[in-house]
Formats: structure tokens, sequence, C-alpha cells
């Protein structure tokens, strides 16, 4: 399957553990993982480095292991979760927000976390210490810089650009949307077909395999926000296939949704064993 363990627990918590409060049982987490061709050492090994790192906290009751998610751990994932399925549609006041640093050598590792956020709040890189963006992150931006320590290496503006090439040119240096384009053509190759197939059945699928459509489905698709931008429509190139994907993804995840959870609750509700 090609999948990190690490990324598929994330996405195990993200979309069906922590709407559930947070914490699972170490047997349920295997059982869910099973399906993924996941074994129950990987899953165990995992789970021990995810506390380590903080992603995690693990609690014994007994012979009973428990991992529950961490207050840095509830935070991305609601991030996640926001820009997942509800990505921001405002209207665009034609400005653009202007993110400049001067982060020396010895500091690279602050530099590197740094522009890691920067392409997951939507900037793209104009010139090497340059980044732009048309939305407004001024708030997540100041969240950003007081969590790395860089208040006095980082300057925020916003203006105008007044020339002198079209604005979609701009987008094209900063952001390589052609590549991102073709990924979500494959993503909705891949997937609507399967789509198309199960709204016209009248039975549609097993619970288990409602489950297991529907966790590879949204663990797919939530690389996407982290490197889509979400520009505003006037900035995208022709024949963009963004809002397609997003459609193709809102509605079979929907379909899917009633007996992927009639699945988890069952599942969840078995009673821990030692």
């Amino acid at each position: 399957m090609g999948y990190r363990t690490q990324d598929l627990i994330f996405t195990l918590y993200g979309d069906y553990l922590a709407p559930r409060g947070g914490e699972a049982w170490i047997g349920h987490i295997i059982e869910l993982m099973a399906g993924l061709d996941i074994s129950a050492q990987a899953v165990r090994s995992t789970l021990s480095r995810m506390t380590r790192k903080g992603w995690l906290r693990s609690r014994r009751e007994g012979r009973l292991s428990f991992y529950a998610i961490t207050p840095k751990t509830e935070a991305l994932l609601a991030e996640g979760a926001q820009r997942i399925y509800q990505p921001r549609h405002d209207p665009w006041d034609g400005r653009w927000h202007i993110l400049t640093y001067t982060i020396p050598e010895k500091q690279r590792h602050l530099r590197h976390r740094l522009r890691q956020r920067l392409i997951w709040l939507g900037f793209g890189r104009l010139s090497q210490a340059t980044w732009i963006s048309p939305r407004d992150r001024q708030q997540e931006i100041s969240q950003v810089v007081r969590s790395l320590g860089l208040s006095d290496q980082i300057d925020l503006l916003a203006g105008e650009y007044l020339g002198f090439s079209e604005a979609r040119d701009l987008v094209e240096r900063c952001w390589d949307l052609k590549q991102l384009n073709r990924a979500y053509h494959d993503f909705i190759e891949r997937h609507r077909p399967a789509w198309q197939q199960l709204t016209a059945q009248s039975t549609g699928m097993s619970a288990r395999n409602s489950f297991l459509s529907r966790f590879l489905l949204v663990h797919e698709y939530r690389s996407f926000p982290y490197v889509d931008p979400n520009l505003p429509p006037e900035l995208l190139p022709d024949g963009w296939l963004g809002n397609e994907a997003i459609e193709l993804f809102q509605n079979y995840a929907a379909l899917l949704a009633p007996k992927t959870n009639e699945f988890v609750n069952e599942l969840l509700s078995t009673e821990p064993r030692g």
C-alpha cells in the first residue's frame, strides 16, 4: 500500500477517534489497522514512538493500554479537519500578504520549520526569503513567529501588485499548480468510477468495506490541503480540477459515512480484554 503507519494512525485519530473522545484501547486500534494490512507489531511500535514524540499519551488500566491524543495533536487535527472539510471561500480583496525573513545559516532548522508552516498556510515562495499569499494569515503567522522565536527576523507586509506581469503569471512563479492539477486529475480518475458505481447500487457495500474505502479516500485526500494554497478563483489557471476533486471527495465520503460510522461504533463498543 505504501503508506507510513504513523500517517495512517494520524488519519485514524483525526477522522474517527478524536470525534469519539480521542482515546482508544490499543486492541481496537490494532483491529482497525488490520484491515489496512498493518501488523499489530507495527501499530504497537508506532504508538510508542508517537507517545515519545508527544503526539499521544498512554494510560494503563490493569493489563490494558490506552492511547489518547495530546493537546498539540488535538490542535493539529482540528486545523487539518477545517482545511479538509471547510476550505476558505471568502472573496479576494486584491491585496497580497508578503513575508520576508533574515534567518542565518546557524538557525537553518528554524528556517526549515518556518517554510513548512508557510506552505501549510498557503504561502508561495516569490524568492529565496520572500513568500506571498492572497489570504490574510496575520493571526496564524503571529502564532508561528512566537512559537519559533523569530519575531525580530521576520517582516509581514500587505499591498497591491503593480506589475509588470499578470497576476496569474505571478501565481505560476510561486506555486506549481500544474503538478497539483495533475494530482487532482489522478485522484478523480481513481475514485470517480467507484463513487459512480456505489451511487448506482441499491444495497451498497458492507460496513467494513465502507470503512476501508472511506479511510483510504480520506487518507489520500488529506495530503492536498498541505500543498493546495487555496487560491481565490480569479487566480486559478484554466482547467483547474481542484473544485471537482473537492466535490467528489465530499460526496463520496458522505455516501460512505453511515456504514463507516456503524462499523467503527460497533467495534469500539466491544469490551477491552487483557
